[in-house]
């Protein structure tokens, strides 16, 4: 069975499915009116250069059969070729006022195209119901001079003395560099196509000293406070810190994009949501310098002025590669994340497969729960499991008494605390460090964790490391399941290989079920 995930004015986006995480079994082919149009294997595929406000039937060949799908193009007002207003697309001429200038002149429900090309910009700014459309071969490239970039306040006071949210990062509303594509109080906008948009930061002074910088590093893709956003098909690539930053946002949807920055990149996570309603990330394919996808609430002040958590967030048939983290919770959550579903996803070479970075100082809203791994193919993954109440990273009190000590310490407005938790149906090979290493707060225990149908098997090689950021870890090689200050841990069905200890470790809990489990 084929699901329709998305259809717009010219591309549509598709969903076969089955059973298996990313990848069908066998190589088929997509044909629209007896034309082959795309060849793969991929769970998620998508087509272009479609016709606005046409009805069309793809035929999907299998080598067991064929299926097909019906579907209709959305109608559209318009659609520009940037070039009419004045774009070079040569890579040497400054695009920035001819596209900006296009992207205030479209009409409502217009579509503004990038043919093939190279279109050197600066920050620009989105408005409502509008495409952005880069064309096969098509380059959005950011420029590389640093002092262009406007810096925009977390803040600014209005006429009446009203506050009014613009930007922040890390969990805090602070002066940033404006992102390449800066969208604010925006809706009804698709981003879409086969081409890319590339921060470029590689040639520029992005990733070097930028601690030292007046701003905060731009994003890729910015969104403050919008709503019905979807980006399909396009690459995102060498963002000067986050790649895809969606902030407060509501209805977000991530289809079948390709974001990728070197290993070594500092800070390239891939997509952010931050505080956000509804968002979908379907299809993607992840290779970056830091985490694949890292959900996040805010830092404590930021949380307990807005109040907003992170919900309804569905991971499905993405391919994360090189990563820290493949799908990260925090470690800014202090406003708390629930309802996330990570189904039918690969995860291959990334430090960890899920890692929550939580610690004291989150604060008493910071309610982590309702995450649930579902089908999952780990390759490679030093280690599939992290929670981690210590997390000593970013904060400046990181190394303080507070976040490491042992001690209970006393419950206040800034004890985080972490619900339930479900993994299951999961296959983990080549694992190095530890195949689960979960670590509550004495003071706070973390409520269940369910562990169930998973096998990991070590690498004969594996090479010692740390599982989880803390102060005074430990490194573990070929470590079991490590579960401490967990009240309650249901371990059925897991089969571990290659194990040096006990298979399982478990400490300050208060009921334990280990089925079927050696």
């Amino acid at each position: 069975m084929i699901r329709t995930l998305y259809t717009g004015s010219s591309t549509a986006c598709f969903e076969i499915q089955n059973d298996s995480p990313y990848h069908t079994a066998e190589e088929y082919s997509v044909s629209l009116e007896g034309r082959e149009v795309f060849r793969g294997q991929t769970n998620v595929f998508s087509l272009f250069d479609l016709t606005p406000a046409t009805e069309y039937e793809a035929r999907i060949s299998f080598p067991d059969g064929d299926q097909t799908v019906k579907f209709e193009t959305k109608s559209e007002s318009c659609c520009v070729d940037v070039h009419a207003f004045g774009a070079a697309g040569d890579g040497v001429h400054d695009d920035t006022a001819a596209i900006q200038t296009a992207i205030n002149l479209l009409p409502e429900n217009g579509r503004l195209y990038f043919p093939k090309g190279t279109y050197l910009t600066l920050p620009l700014s989105l408005r409502s119901h509008m495409t952005l459309e880069f064309g096969k071969d098509a380059v959005l490239l950011g420029s590389t001079e640093r002092e262009k970039y406007p810096i925009l306040p977390g803040v600014v006071t209005d006429c009446y003395g009203k506050e009014i949210p613009v930007t922040g990062f890390e969990g805090i509303e602070q002066d940033t560099y404006q992102s390449l594509i800066h969208g604010s109080y925006v809706e009804d906008v698709r981003i879409v196509g086969q081409g890319r948009i590339d921060g470029n930061a590689m040639n520029g002074d992005w990733w070097k000293d930028f601690n030292n910088f007046p701003a905060k590093r731009p994003r890729a893709v910015f969104l403050n406070r919008c709503r019905n956003i979807t980006l399909h098909g396009v690459t995102v690539a060498n963002s000067a810190s986050w790649h895809i930053h969606p902030y407060f946002s509501q209805n977000v949807s991530i289809l079948d994009c390709f974001i990728t920055a070197p290993k070594v990149s500092p800070n390239t996570d891939a997509i952010d949501p931050e505080s956000c309603d509804y968002v979908d990330m379907i299809g993607c394919r992840f290779s970056v310098g830091d985490d694949c996808i890292a959900v996040k609430s805010g830092k404590f002040d930021m949380a307990m002025k807005y109040h907003v958590p992170a919900d309804h967030y569905t991971v499905r048939n993405c391919l994360m590669e090189f990563g820290h983290g493949a799908l990260t919770l925090g470690s800014e959550l202090s406003a708390g994340i629930r309802n996330v579903t990570v189904t039918q996803c690969l995860f291959r070479e990334t430090d960890r497969g899920l890692r929550i970075k939580s610690r004291r100082g989150r604060g008493k809203e910071s309610i982590i729960t309702n995450v649930i791994f579902d089908n999952i193919r780990m390759e490679k993954v030093r280690t599939p499991i992290v929670i981690n109440m210590w997390y000593n990273c970013v904060d400046p009190d990181r190394f303080t008494e507070y976040v490491w000590s042992r001690e209970h310490l006393p419950v206040d407005e800034r004890t985080p605390h972490l619900g339930f938790f479900e993994f299951k149906n999961m296959v983990c090979t080549d694992a190095e460090v530890a195949a689960c290493y979960i670590d509550g707060l004495p003071e706070s225990p973390i409520d269940r964790v369910e562990l169930e149908n998973i096998s990991v098997s070590f690498a004969e090689d594996a090479k010692p490391g740390v599982p989880a950021m803390q102060n005074f870890a430990e490194e573990r090689c070929r470590l079991g399941l490590y579960l401490d200050n967990v009240r309650e841990i249901s371990v059925k069905n897991v089969q571990l290989s290659g194990v040096e200890g006990e298979h399982v470790i478990a400490d300050h809990y208060e009921t334990i079920s280990t089925e079927e489990s050696e």
